[in-house]
């Protein structure tokens, strides 16, 4: 999303999680307000992505970028990431391992 306040654009690589948080989906967006609803929406038409098909919908886990080049390597070095160490960096982030959702709407 562009700020045209500040000159320079917003980038998010995101961790969203479904109601057990027993799996992760790892994503890149520009405006993570409309991505969280599209997966949301996806799950309810029941499309058969990853995201639906597991129900995932939860933000859990977000970082912000300027560019879209660095968002889009840490969106590849997260997912090549064991499942131990992505859930430490969310409890990092998020010790509560709250949804976080809510940021957004």
């Amino acid at each position: 999303m562009f700020n045209p306040q500040l000159g320079f654009h917003t980038y998010y690589v995101y961790i969203i999680t479904n109601e057990h948080r027993t799996s992760f989906y790892i994503g890149v967006t520009n405006n993570i307000r409309k991505r969280l609803s599209k997966h949301k929406e996806n799950i309810d038409l029941n499309i058969s992505s990853f995201a639906a098909k597991y129900k995932i919908q939860f933000l859990v886990y977000y970082e912000k970028f300027t560019w879209i080049q660095d968002a889009i390597a840490r969106e590849k070095e997260l997912k090549k990431w064991r499942r131990d160490k992505k859930f430490e960096l969310i409890r990092s982030f998020n010790e509560t391992f709250e949804f976080l959702n809510y940021h957004f709407e």
